[in-house]
């Protein structure tokens, strides 16, 4: 065989041979803090399928040429430091952190395995990471900031609603502390409506329960609900408890709303995770963390309830329907 018809065989054998031009597999770790997916979970729907779009578009396939270590700490953040550990173990080229906690976790893990997170609050605040266009040495990620530049508008979407109310809460989850640098803007945004704001913290159904109570001793007029793995997790109870104290809540997820609450306001989580994807995948290309800015989200959704809010006997002014991204009839 002549050595020209050798060279132009065997690239005809490379070009349909994909696998063996990338070789084998690649195996990145996903760690979590919240509850595990149930067994019909489909993974073609929500953010997880947008995560999956993002590796796409940067020519990666679960089952194909890529493998995905789950790690679930099931609400159980004191749990995510030795699943962080188990995926160092299993030396993954980049563990995706799509929650705050998880974040910290795999930060403390490791410090030369690439980390990508996936965030609703200011990382350089949260002290995360040290700069936004310059992050770290081993983590970037995605920030949507909703406690920290959102909560006030939060307060303000509340009053816009319900005008009279004088006090409102804050609710977060007793177990993550990450929510206190939002907590001085959020009451400074209630200050200059002249509304007094409560902090009360819950994670437990007990606690949760006791919240509610409190809130109604103390005539709490609405409600905001901080973004967190557990609390997300009990949506249903929370929306249940809302209902049974009728207590007007905005929320951090759409799928509260889903399930019968009042409205949220957040960035989009889809945006978010797909655009983890895309770093998880310029990552797994060569890319390095520390040369690839934080990048913001700036997409933000105000979903609304109209069921409830005529449940709870209110009148959505034409102003916030007029600015809602979806209003469930």
């Amino acid at each position: 065989m002549r050595r020209r018809d050798f060279i132009v065989i065997a690239g005809a054998t490379a070009l349909m041979s994909p696998a063996h031009a990338q070789g084998p597999p690649r195996t990145i770790g996903f760690l979590s803090a919240f509850l595990r997916p149930t067994e019909s979970f489909d993974p073609t729907s929500g953010a997880l399928a947008a995560f999956y779009q993002g590796l796409k578009e940067t020519g990666f396939v679960e089952g194909k040429n890529l493998n995905i270590e789950f790690r679930w700490a099931d609400g159980h953040y004191d749990r995510l430091s030795s699943l962080a550990a188990e995926l160092v173990g299993r030396n993954v080229s980049v563990i995706l952190a799509p929650d705050l906690p998880s974040a910290f976790a795999a930060k403390a893990a490791t410090k030369t395995i690439p980390v990508v997170f996936a965030s609703g609050v200011d990382p350089v605040k949260v002290g995360l990471v040290e700069s936004l266009s310059r992050p770290s040495s081993n983590l970037t990620g995605v920030s949507i900031f909703s406690t920290a530049l959102l909560g006030p508008k939060h307060v303000e979407l509340l009053h816009e609603l319900l005008p009279n109310v004088t006090v409102i809460a804050l609710l977060a989850n007793s177990s993550n502390a990450n929510f206190q640098p939002a907590v001085p803007e959020i009451l400074a945004a209630a200050d200059a409506l002249n509304q007094r704001l409560e902090v009360l913290t819950a994670s437990t159904q007990s606690e949760l329960d006791a919240a509610f109570g409190i809130m109604d001793q103390h005539r709490v007029g609405a409600l905001i609900v901080m973004p967190d793995p557990i609390l997300i997790s009990r949506r249903k109870q929370l929306v249940e408890l809302a209902a049974r104290h009728a207590m007007p809540v905005i929320y951090t997820a759409k799928d509260f709303v889903y399930l019968g609450g009042l409205m949220s306001y957040r960035g989009s989580a889809l945006d978010l995770d797909h655009q983890a994807g895309i770093y998880v995948g310029k990552i797994l290309k060569g890319g390095k963390p520390a040369d690839l800015p934080i990048q913001q989200s700036t997409k933000v959704e105000l979903v609304i309830n109209l069921k409830t809010a005529r449940a709870l006997g209110l009148i959505v002014p034409p102003s916030l329907l007029a600015r809602a991204d979806e209003v469930i009839e």
